[in-house]
């Protein structure tokens, strides 16, 4: 079933579709922070891998060169390696969500954000956090959410919530 949510997100809107998308996922949201646009996905295997003993977490921040308007030219066509920026997203991504788990928790956990979208003005990484976070919630994965994140900037002395580049 299709739901839309919208929300007033540090002086911006925030909308969260579900229902639509990735159908076969556990959870998964279409997250809206202005013009940036995230696919949230979050999936587990049915059954724990056995002989560990830690949580098989894998969260994957994918920004493609389409979602700010540029497609690879010449002999490569392919989008490569994760960068850098790509693979902090991840881990900031990760470090709140992974002590939220049961610690006993053995079964495999894919959460994947893929970057549609961008503006100049919304972070995709805080979008990605939250979305990844809504996409955990809503699954039938065990977590104790929810989760959330913000930028903190300094503007004349006065603390700004997701400062836009202006």
């Amino acid at each position: 079933m299709h739901k839309v949510f919208k929300t007033d997100y540090a002086g911006r809107e925030l909308i969260v579709e579900t229902g639509e998308v990735a159908q076969f996922a556990n959870g998964a949201v279409l997250i809206r922070y202005g013009d940036t646009v995230l696919l949230c996905t979050a999936t587990a295997s049915s059954v724990p891998r056995e002989g560990i003993d830690f949580f098989p977490l894998s969260v994957d921040f994918e920004e493609k060169l389409y979602a700010v308007g540029k497609i690879p030219g010449g002999y490569v066509k392919r989008e490569g390696k994760p960068s850098e920026k790509a693979i902090l997203a991840a881990r900031a991504i990760d470090r709140p969500l992974r002590p939220r788990f049961p610690g006993d928790l053995r079964n495999d956990v894919v959460i994947n954000c893929t970057v549609l979208s961008v503006d100049q003005d919304n972070s995709p990484e805080i979008t990605g956090m939250v979305g990844a976070a809504i996409a955990v919630n809503i699954s039938d994965i065990p977590f104790d959410g929810p989760v959330g994140g913000i930028i903190i900037g300094l503007v004349d002395d006065k603390f700004v919530f997701n400062p836009t580049s202006k």
